[in-house]
């Protein structure tokens, strides 16, 4: 294991920043493109029934078109805007102090018995908020397993487990969801120029597998980690061994709360009343519909406005918002933490165009499709083995969105052709990428959680973690693809409007 572990670090290691990856990939591809283009390499579209040939970008011409359309590419780049407007409305939630007050009364008001499963529910709803599980309920989890008179790092364990392990199950979208969808989106135009994926297009999945991955990390922690770690008799640091005095909720917190609940239920209502009724003002003004509405496509504004409002009242009730300017401080400090994010869109955005003007992409699709279709898999085994790769080249390159990036121009025109929507394609990355979050090391979040376990014991290291965190992912793999199995034997949609088969 620790000869492992070690060249996982190494090769991790090795690996330059995504932003800086993303430029030489862009580089790459200019290469890669006069090669292509010398070989005299073609292939048929499957739809058109066109001749496609690479286009080479070390010309005269394709020297042009990058200096020109360099602005546009990164602000036509379609999950930049979406992941802005949606992180806005979150950072109002995060900055009135309303989504820390929900989660410290969820896991507060649990029953004992109850305790592990609903931390590692909790860890899964706090994805919602992006990195917020990570600085809040992991060690949360700890300092509650310490009071309860349980190992504290299994605690840490089974937070960590739902936050990141479960990164793709939610009962709520998050900023992840628009994001890969923007992706996806990029990425199917390749084959189908009009297609359009919605940022809920995962959204059936992810709700059952929420309680999925909470039952299997909350059996996990019982069953595995809890025996192992055995009976926690202290370290050597004093205040690591006494219980963390947990708050509970100030009498101005319950108020706060109360407000925001009157304002989701307000907000909710609206909802219900553009979308329930036949003729309801967000439905389709054309079918009377709920799919290709205004509802739908409009998801990322829902997201916004709901957190707005929602953060808006429980900051006025508190106090923590005096002002208009005191909200749009919280969401300039919200987006103010986007600019590393900022810096990748922007290389990301570069790479992503270069590889659809090469046509290298569409390519690779049809060649890729081909050798899938002569490999007789069917559907089931094809999709498990990206669940698989998916999950092995997550070891190495913690971004999901930077992953994703780079292998949605890819695998998502591929398995079009193969008759497989990139909502089916999305679903399967999304699995095995959040399933080897907990034991990569180039996890942006895995030195944090090193720390919180050296709190505990000072011995702790990259080896105790993931020796710690193995099981969950063996067991999150198994349990995920089981469902993937069910999903697609019984051919339901993965998302609203979103189902299994692509037709051309």
């Amino acid at each position: 294991m620790s000869v492992f572990l070690a060249t996982v670090e190494r090769g991790g290691n090795a690996l330059p920043h995504p932003g800086t990856l993303f430029a030489i990939l862009a580089g790459v591809i200019v290469v890669i493109s006069a090669i292509a283009a010398r070989t005299g390499l073609e292939v048929t579209h499957p739809g058109t029934g066109e001749l496609i040939q690479p286009v080479s970008l070390a010309t005269v011409e394709g020297l042009h078109r990058i200096l020109t359309q360099m602005v546009t590419n990164f602000t036509s780049f379609a999950p930049l805007g979406t992941v802005l407007v949606a992180m806005l409305g979150i950072g109002v939630m995060e900055s009135s102090g309303l989504i820390g007050a929900a989660l410290r009364l969820l896991v507060l008001s649990a029953p004992k018995r109850l305790l592990t499963f609903v931390i590692v529910l909790a860890g899964v709803l706090s994805n919602t908020a992006s990195e917020i599980g990570y600085v809040l309920l992991v060690p949360l989890g700890g300092i509650i397993f310490l009071g309860a008179g349980r190992h504290p790092i299994a605690g840490l364990a089974a937070a960590f487990a739902g936050v990141s392990g479960g990164y793709s199950a939610n009962l709520l979208l998050g900023t992840v969801d628009p994001l890969l969808a923007g992706l996806s989106e990029e990425a199917a135009r390749i084959i189908d120029d009009g297609y359009r994926v919605n940022p809920a297009a995962n959204y059936y999945f992810m709700v059952v597998s929420t309680f999925i991955i909470a039952a299997a990390g909350t059996w996990v922690t019982e069953r595995i980690v809890i025996p192992r770690l055995g009976a926690y008799h202290g370290d050597d640091d004093p205040a690591a061994t006494q219980p963390d005095v947990l708050q509970g909720l100030s009498p101005v917190e319950k108020r706060g709360l109360g407000y925001a609940m009157l304002a989701l239920l307000a907000f909710a209502a609206v909802l219900l009343w553009g979308t329930v009724p036949a003729n309801g003002f967000l439905r389709n003004p054309d079918t009377g519909g709920l799919l290709r509405s205004p509802f739908l496509s409009g998801i990322v504004a829902f997201i916004f406005l709901g957190g707005t409002f929602v953060g808006v009242a429980y900051g006025a009730a508190t106090g923590a918002f005096r002002s208009d300017a005191d909200v749009m401080n919280g969401m300039g400090k919200t987006i103010g933490a986007l600019g590393t994010y900022l810096v990748l869109v922007f290389f990301a955005a570069q790479f992503v165009a270069y590889f659809n003007w090469t046509n290298l992409g569409l390519i690779m699709a049809v060649k890729g499709a081909e050798a899938l279709r002569s490999s007789g898999l069917g559907g089931i085994p094809l999709m498990l083995s990206f669940v698989v790769l998916s999950s092995f080249i997550n070891l190495f390159m913690g971004s999901a969105s930077a992953k994703w990036a780079i292998m949605a121009p890819v695998f998502v025109p591929m398995f079009m052709l193969l008759g497989y929507t990139p909502e089916l394609t999305q679903t399967a990355y999304r699995v095995g990428d959040s399933t080897t979050n907990i034991i990569a090391p180039m996890m942006s979040y895995f030195a944090l959680i090193v720390a919180f376990f050296e709190r505990y014991d000072k011995r702790s290291g990259i080896g105790t973690v993931v020796a710690t965190m193995l099981p969950y992912t063996v067991v999150f793999i198994a349990c995920w693809s089981i469902l993937l199995m069910v999903w697609m034997w019984l051919g339901l949609p993965v998302g609203p409007g979103a189902g299994l088969e692509y037709q051309q």
